[in-house]
């Protein structure tokens, strides 16, 4: 599924994630998900495959950005992935961290801090 090659090794849900989030394609980034994953982003709290779309495709548009892993980790059962993040808001491009929680195959929560 992931068609973008990624400079940084990253479990198969979230280069898949990454990779739809750059084509900008929400439905492909939400079917990474759990039926029931989190999602903690800009003080808001998105819960359940279906909002996790919503927000994919809303910031998508809203920022029009890209996402460019630059480095990862691993902290206990959590995996943190530091990306550069250009988009159209103030101060762009920017590092980021993903702390994704992940279930098997799917990402089970995704938490992003600046």
């Amino acid at each position: 599924m992931t068609n973008q090659r990624l400079s940084v090794a990253l479990p198969a849900p979230i280069a898949d994630y990454i990779a739809a989030e750059n084509r900008h394609d929400a439905e492909a980034a939400a079917r990474c998900f759990a039926e029931h994953a989190v999602v903690r982003d800009e003080g808001q709290t998105i819960e359940g495959r279906a909002s996790i779309e919503r927000w994919v495709r809303e910031t998508g548009r809203k920022y029009g950005h890209t996402i460019e892993p630059v480095a990862s980790s691993r902290k206990g059962d959590r995996i943190i992935v530091t990306n550069r993040l250009t988009g159209s808001f103030p101060g762009s491009p920017i590092d980021v961290w993903f702390i994704f929680g992940l279930d098997g195959g799917e990402i089970m929560t995704l938490e992003i801090r600046s």
